[in-house]
């Protein structure tokens, strides 16, 4: 293949501000990646995250740095773990199920996908617009919180409060000690919280070897790629797998096999996206223990051809849309 690679800016609106302990946003600003090949094209996209030093700027740097004509194989070295890396190797997933007419699953080696009961993320605010919000969405069997701050007890009782019967997780952003977990970590459980995300700053982990986990931790901004595995060990329990860390599926694939081989429980999440986004997510996590990919439930607007959620949770992509 002669792949030309091209990149575009994209905007879309959330449906109302979206607000963790790092700040607020009102709209997601995405790069999509379009990879051709004669009259064949493949897309993908990434989100930007400033938390890695990445910016829409130094994105599309990255990517225009490409030669043409790469593929998967080359793009795993020419650039890192990252942004820029998911938009190319989505894309070029993408433009391979939609030259050969094979799937992206099928080309995978993985089984058919079906859909996957997601988490839907509530937005840090006062407790009394968290308990309407998780009332308003008391339906759902999944509820992420995000929290972080001198003020998350109050903030959890009342989302209990408004749903009492949901499964709930929560991700404290790395704004947590080891400290303060294990002081919280009584009350986690009395008000059924089954998870905690990144209690702690990436770099202080560990501060969590051998502390007593009653409420299973999951590493977020402390694991990338495979080369983050073994610094884990003994202080998580799971991992969340986000496209944009890993750099795409290829490495994400080989990442999920490595940390299931050694021990640790599958999360697959995602930045605030589109559909586009949320496609090669949907097939990495596929059987795995907590699914949050409710990006497009949080905006206002959407790709052409949408994921589709329903009460069976998010369903895998249509060939419109991706794979």
């Amino acid at each position: 293949m002669t792949v030309e690679l091209t990149v575009a800016a994209d905007v879309f609106r959330l449906a109302q501000a979206f607000t963790i302990s790092r700040g607020s946003r009102t709209e997601a600003r995405v790069l999509t990646v379009t990879a051709r090949d004669g009259d064949r094209s493949g897309w993908g996209e990434c989100v930007p995250y400033a938390r890695y030093g990445e910016t829409l700027e130094s994105v599309t740097a990255q990517i225009k740095s490409l030669p043409s004509g790469i593929d998967r194989q080359a793009l795993q070295d020419l650039l890192p773990p990252g942004a820029a890396r998911n938009a190319v190797d989505g894309a070029l997933w993408d433009l391979e199920a939609k030259t050969t007419g094979v799937p992206v699953w099928t080309l995978a080696g993985m089984t058919r996908p079906g859909p996957l009961i997601t988490a839907y993320t509530l937005s840090l605010d006062t407790p009394e617009a968290m308990r309407a919000s998780a009332a308003k969405n008391a339906h759902r069997p999944l509820l992420k919180i995000k929290l972080g701050t001198p003020d998350d007890m109050p903030r959890l009782e009342a989302v209990r409060a408004g749903a009492p019967r949901s499964r709930i997780i929560l991700d404290a952003n790395e704004g947590w000690s080891a400290e303060v977990y294990s002081d919280l970590a009584p009350h986690l459980l009395r008000l059924g919280v089954s998870m905690v995300e990144q209690p702690l700053p990436a770099g202080k982990d560990d501060d969590l070897m051998g502390l007593d986990r009653p409420v299973p931790l999951c590493a977020d901004e402390s694991v990338h790629d495979r080369a983050s595995l073994d610094v884990l060990r003994g202080k998580y329990d799971l991992i969340n797998i986000k496209l944009d860390k890993t750099g795409g599926l290829t490495e994400a694939l080989a990442l999920r096999a490595a940390a299931e081989a050694a021990g640790f429980g599958i999360m697959v999440g995602c930045m605030v996206g589109s559909s586009l986004a949320m496609a090669p997510a949907v097939l990495l996590a596929q059987g795995a223990a907590v699914v949050d990919l409710d990006g497009p439930l949080l905006l206002a607007e959407d790709r052409a051809t949408p994921l589709h959620y329903d009460a069976e949770g998010v369903h895998p992509p249509a060939a419109a849309l991706w794979g």
